[in-house]
């Protein structure tokens, strides 16, 4: 069969262009589309249009193949040029036989074929349903998803009360020093400062009024009932909360927590409930030692400004700080410890498989640890005022 088209004949020898086209008639209803030499972006492709042009001269054309034994070289280019020409065909009834075409052509026109570009945009009431719908659906998983874990970990604690569950004692040793003895300089410098700041807040007036001894009625009820538990609180969350995300989320990584599972292992039996209990029971424990401090911090104020006495200040913190209040404080000390070590773990096993995975998981844990803390602190503070504590 003679070439229906040849670009490369229309051309001038000087400016012949490094790719040939030409159609030919291989049946009654068939047309043979051949490709040869470089079919690159940068050589000036035809458009699709032309070839459909040399088609719609002859009767009948149902079925188009392709003949590339002579192709060199191709790019993206080309796939652009056969997608326009296969879209193109389809609109006029005629069938397109990629047999003729190489198979790496084949696989890459397949993959943009599996995935068709959206023409026409979604209304927007439908485009705002489905961005609510997929909110809803989003915020139900992850609340199945923590309570979940919840359960888990208090059936995890339940089963170490009958002795079902095993924890290694050295391991919580570990966690006991790294949540509690190696948080004591930052609780010492923390607790001081925060007596001297309530101290220092009233100081001026009271000093106005006469009555200099109520700063540590200031101090010492505010320390006791809730600021030394919620200072402690947002310490350690900004302190062992994220470096609990950040662990659980390294062994993610590292897939060793797939590990365990895969051992028979529970992750949360092996990793979290250590780390909760670890945390629980030194967080009341912490923030008895801020409290101390914090009275400390108020004395410095009491003696330095006010020009109180050691014994006076000290007699009126006894007189006014009851265990009522020191109680108070360690019941929001023990919540904010939960609260803490189940958001940390929590993000820590919902860490993804990559480095900036952990480092958003232990920012996660931070934020949702102060966040509960607060809704906790407010919360408890209704309680204790209904209870007439």
């Amino acid at each position: 069969m003679t070439p229906a088209n040849s670009a490369g004949a229309a051309t001038a020898p000087a400016e012949r262009p490094p790719w040939e086209l030409s159609v030919e008639r291989a049946g009654p209803e068939t047309c043979l589309v051949r490709l040869a030499g470089s079919w690159r972006l940068r050589d000036h492709l035809p458009r699709a249009s032309e070839v459909l042009g040399q088609l719609g001269s002859g009767p009948g054309v149902r079925r188009l193949g392709f003949d590339t034994t002579q192709l060199r070289a191709w790019d993206t280019g080309l796939l652009t040029f056969l997608r326009h020409l296969t879209e193109e065909s389809e609109k006029a009834g005629i069938d397109v036989d990629d047999d003729g075409l190489p198979m790496e052509v084949k696989r890459l026109l397949a993959l943009a074929s599996a995935a068709p570009m959206q023409t026409t945009p979604e209304p927007a009431g439908l485009l705002w349903l489905g961005r609510v719908s997929a909110s809803v659906f989003a915020a139900g998983a992850g609340a199945i998803e923590v309570l979940a874990f919840i359960g888990e970990v208090w059936a995890a604690f339940a089963g170490l009360l009958t002795g079902k569950v095993r924890i290694r004692w050295f391991q919580f040793a570990l966690l006991v020093e790294e949540v509690g003895a190696r948080a004591l300089p930052i609780t010492t410098l923390i607790g001081i400062l925060i007596g001297i700041i309530l101290a220092f807040g009233g100081a001026l007036q009271l000093q106005q009024l006469g009555v200099q001894i109520f700063v540590a009625d200031v101090v010492g009820v505010a320390v006791a009932q809730e600021v030394g538990a919620l200072m402690t609180a947002i310490l350690l969350a900004g302190r062992t909360g994220a470096a609990f995300a950040a662990q659980l989320g390294s062994m993610q990584v590292k897939e060793e927590i797939d590990a365990l599972t895969t051992a028979g292992i529970s992750p949360v039996q092996f990793l979290v409930l250590p780390r909760v209990l670890a945390l629980v029971l030194m967080t009341p424990v912490l923030t008895i030692y801020a409290d101390l401090f914090a009275m400390l911090g108020g004395g410095l104020v009491a003696i330095t400004i006010l020009d109180l006495s050691v014994t006076a200040y000290v007699v009126r913190l006894v007189q006014v700080v009851s265990i009522s209040d020191v109680g108070m404080g360690l019941v929001r000390a023990s919540v904010f410890g939960v609260l803490i070590a189940m958001a940390g773990c929590l993000r820590g096993m919902q860490s993804g498989r990559s480095a900036s995975s952990v480092g958003l998981a232990a920012t996660s844990a931070v934020v949702t640890s102060i966040v509960l803390t607060i809704i906790a602190d407010g919360l408890l503070s209704v309680i204790f005022h209904v209870l007439r504590l």
